[in-house]
């Protein structure tokens, strides 16, 4: 479905990381050639744009989000060329292409860090975040990394710090330069006038940082808000409101300069990340006045919480801020442990969670965005020390172990390393990944795969789900009441959290087919099992 200019509104997103989604070398790591030669499976799941991960040039310190050209391919992943023909590829199958764009910080390994950091003269000096050291020379401020430690690093050839929020290797630009915010602006247009038909803008609220470089004052909880929250226990960064170092006022205005740079272009899109611990705010002030980006999506629902209080208070606080903004919603991303994995204790199964997952995601008032492997039920992978890759990860391990486990190798078949390469992999396959391949599950018309092309459809097909209004139903107990409103019809969407059954007196329904609905009805009283989804019509 494609609304013209909209047609990112309510669309199914459907990331792709490169690294471990196909590989057409054998070096063991996906790359561009193999996307193109999977995106047959993306049309026919339902989706109607992919989200393509970092493959720019990159000393790959941090797989890709340390940027050293903005506007290069890596040599891992292919050529331009490569790129064109994935976009050719996408457009022929009718899905539009997204791709990631890293502009708060780049690679230290970047033209333009190499020229900064020379003397504190030359034309780039001012392009990232430098500062003098105190008198004592310690940091100019108490700033933490995401990543662990503080968020500055001393340089021995300028005689000063530098910003880094990840890694020292990742020094922030400087937004308050407007030589910058040109600079970039200019790469984001290299892909628009390539035929790229959106982007997802990565730590969207960390461009700015505060001009007089204040301190964080301490946190009034332990919630990190974002980034770093598969770790709030291990990693300090979470013990700091960060009122100063990210999420600054002056980001509007950038927002809405690309934003003008992307109308020019038509049917374009923009999806950023934000992480913080006022992010629902924030997405508000994002995406209003049509304006500034077109949709958010935040770490709410990519936390370990799973209830329908905590779904229907979430959603419910999105809507009262956005006005007339957009929320992306997803459950799994490169970022955090897999869904299923992350919500299976309390007696839940994975697979029922798979399935219960996407009738939910489905129901809800937004854009959606499926991570690779999804869509057949991809467990969280257990990733020994030694072939640990993520530099999170071995930050603090053995207390947290990184987010490897969910950036495994895609599984395209039950042979050695799932189809995914004929190389060694740069990740481990499980095989209890194997066993859940996409051709395993073709053969199976009960299995997840099965269902989310059924409950995809089913929502492609029911305009009312796009468009239509949200409201919620008293939250009892596990059971979780949506209604989704359009052109005076009601479809009425009621969820079981739990793992027992409930029973909840419904009348005048009738069925909405939802694909593996599991309710008993009798046009009264509904018998809901555990992990189980209804829905019925009704009129408004």
């Amino acid at each position: 479905m494609d609304n013209g200019n909209d047609w990112w509104r309510g669309a199914v997103i459907y990331q792709i990381y490169p690294r471990s989604f196909q590989d057409s070398t054998g070096s063991g790591l996906g790359d561009l050639p193999g996307i193109a030669s999977r995106l047959d499976h993306v049309a026919r799941l339902g989706a109607e744009a992919i989200w393509i991960s970092p493959f720019f040039t990159s000393p790959m310190a941090d797989m890709g989000y340390d940027v050293s050209d903005y506007t290069g391919v890596d040599p891992l992943f292919g050529t331009l060329a490569d790129f064109d023909a994935v976009i050719e590829r996408a457009h022929t199958l009718g899905l539009k292409v997204i791709i990631d764009q890293v502009l708060s910080h780049t690679s230290d390994a970047h033209a333009w860090f190499r020229e900064s950091r020379t003397d504190r003269s030359n034309p780039k000096a001012d392009w990232y975040v430098w500062a003098d050291p105190q008198a004592d020379g310690t940091a100019p401020n108490n700033w933490l990394s995401v990543f662990g430690g503080p968020a500055w690093e001393w340089d021995g050839v300028r005689h000063q710090y530098y910003l880094h929020n990840f890694l020292a290797s990742q020094p922030d630009l400087n937004f308050h330069n407007p030589e910058v915010q040109d600079a970039l602006l200019e790469a984001v247009e290299f892909w628009l006038k390539r035929g790229v038909d959106g982007f997802r803008l990565d730590t969207a609220n960390f461009f700015f940082h505060d001009k007089k470089l204040r301190s964080n004052p301490p946190a009034s909880n332990d919630a990190t808000g974002g980034i770093g929250a598969d770790a709030p226990n291990v990693n300090p960064y979470g013990m700091q409101n960060h009122l100063y170092s990210k999420s600054q006022p002056e980001n509007i205005a950038f927002l809405e300069r690309l934003r003008a740079l992307m109308d020019q272009y038509g049917a374009t899109t923009t999806v950023g990340e934000v992480g913080d611990a006022r992010a629902i705010e924030l997405v508000g002030q994002y995406t209003s006045t049509g304006r500034r980006l077109h949709m958010c999506y935040t770490f709410d629902l990519l936390s370990e919480r799973f209830s329908a209080e905590y779904l229907r208070t979430t959603v419910t606080q999105f809507e009262n801020v956005l006005e007339d903004g957009w929320v992306c919603w997803a459950f799994s991303n490169h970022d955090v442990i897999r869904h299923v994995s992350r919500w299976e204790g309390e007696g839940r199964d994975p697979e029922a969670l798979a399935r219960f997952s996407i009738q939910l995601l489905a129901g809800l008032r937004g854009s959606l965005c499926l991570y690779q492997g999804e869509e057949i039920g991809m467990t969280e992978a257990d990733i020994a020390f030694e072939d640990l890759q993520d530099p999170y990860g071995k930050r603090f391990w053995p207390a947290y172990k990184g987010r490897d486990g969910c950036r495994t190798p895609m599984v395209w078949d039950d042979g050695p390393n799932g189809s995914f390469t004929d190389g060694d992999p740069w990740l481990p396959v499980p095989d209890s990944h194997r066993v859940r391949a996409v051709a395993v599950q073709e053969a199976d018309p009960t299995s997840v795969l099965t269902h989310y092309r059924a409950v995809l459809a089913w929502r492609h097909d029911n305009a009312i789900l796009r468009s239509g209004t949200q409201r919620f139903g008293d939250t009892t107990g596990n059971t979780l009441w949506l209604e989704r409103e359009l052109d005076d019809k009601v479809l009425v969407l009621i969820y079981n959290f739990g793992v027992e059954p409930v029973e909840q007196d419904v009348p005048g329904l009738h069925t909405a087919n939802l694909p593996g609905a599991t309710g008993q009805y009798d046009g009264e009283t509904l018998v809901l099992p555990g992990l189980g989804a209804f829905a019925g019509w009704r009129s408004a």
